[in-house]
């Protein structure tokens, strides 16, 4: 029976390696899968979802406005797919996670959403509150703190290299910018309000 999983996780907890492990053990079986990552992120390269561990591989592009139902009916249509994977996910929008639950339920292909669960103040993306409440199952991938404990926050680093407290929710970057937390050292570096 076909499902959408949401993986989520603060950064560098292995969504994406773990995307790519899951579509590589589907084509291993000689099953296609369609991959999905966000067109707003371009830290690698356009229209591919690449891990730390330098692997990579295909993807197509989503947006604000993409109709995600309706692109993966047309690619149903030519051929088979076994399993839908979508990289970022937290940037999907709540109809984009409706249309997810109607691939499952309507189309009988399991969704396989990776993304970040909270932003650098330690709200909740749009796409990830969706997912949350529409997954029939929710797995957390685990990362560390500095300090050993699970990290589940993350923090922008400003231009000084100390934790913003303000901005846009999205803004892409890499280690360069963001920095995983336990809760304690979140709210030692951006006290909650």
């Amino acid at each position: 029976m076909a499902q959408l999983y949401f993986y989520y996780s603060s950064m560098n907890a292995g969504k994406s390696t773990h995307l790519l492990q899951s579509s590589y053990n589907y084509n291993e079986c000689g099953l296609r899968t369609v991959l999905y990552t966000a067109q707003i992120d371009d830290r690698y390269s356009q229209g591919k979802v690449s891990s730390r561990l330098g692997i990579d591989a295909d993807a197509h592009l989503f947006n604000l406005q993409t109709d995600l139902l309706s692109e993966v009916k047309m690619m149903q249509a030519q051929s088979p797919i076994a399993c839908v994977l979508i990289d970022e996910a937290q940037f999907l929008t709540k109809n984009q996670v409706k249309q997810l639950t109607d691939i499952v339920d309507a189309l009988h292909i399991p969704v396989l959403a990776y993304g970040i669960r909270t932003d650098f103040l330690g709200q909740t993306f749009s796409g990830s509150a969706a997912l949350l409440a529409w997954a029939d199952k929710l797995v957390e991938l685990k990362t560390i703190c500095h300090c050993g404990r699970k990290a589940n926050f993350v923090i922008r680093l400003n231009s000084d290299g100390n934790a913003a407290t303000a901005g846009e929710q999205v803004e892409v970057g890499g280690n360069e910018r963001y920095q995983a937390l336990c809760r304690k050292h979140f709210k030692s570096k951006l006290p909650l309000q």
